[in-house]
């Protein structure tokens, strides 16, 4: 155990001499996810910023180019991915278009609907995001082993997992 202390071990052990007849250990944990939540939040922001692309921008074409080859989805498909209404996704990727970021092409299974398609400078700011992503969040967890990683990544995923059921 370390014998070094964070603002978390401060508010629990101010919370705790106030009310010892509550069990803190619940914020002991997610109030350092929340606060890692915002160092992650203004890490990704940046990624995002140096591509030139919104966090909004983001998930849409990384959900595009996850689609692999030829990096095409349908607007349900983007919704379903990307949590949003109708209403917002047809407005996302009319600017998307207008970026030449995507563009719509005729669905050739489907000649009422339509495809969403990455552009090459989608494409290539995509990877360059996702690049920087990768690197800053790397750096974020570099205090931790490979080891120690994995094993928060687990429980965390655990944790998550509790959430999707």
């Amino acid at each position: 155990m370390t014998s070094e202390h964070d603002e978390v071990d401060r508010i629990v052990e101010a919370w705790g001499r106030q009310r010892p007849d509550l069990d803190f250990s619940p914020l002991e944990v997610l109030s350092r996810v929340d606060r890692l939540s915002r160092h992650l939040d203004r890490a990704r922001r940046e990624a995002f910023r140096r591509s030139d692309l919104e966090p909004w921008e983001w998930d849409v074409l990384s959900a595009l180019r996850r689609a692999g080859e030829p990096y095409q989805l349908s607007p349900k498909q983007l919704l379903q991915q990307t949590l949003v209404s109708s209403g917002t996704m047809t407005n996302r990727i009319d600017r998307l278009v207008g970026r030449r970021l995507v563009r719509r092409e005729a669905d050739p299974g489907d000649g009422r609907s339509i495809l969403v398609t990455l552009t090459e400078e989608g494409r290539t700011r995509v990877d360059a995001a996702i690049t920087r992503l990768v690197d800053a969040e790397a750096l974020l967890l570099g205090v931790l082993s490979r080891s120690d990683s994995d094993r928060l990544a687990g429980l965390l995923r655990k944790l998550s997992l509790s959430f999707d059921t």
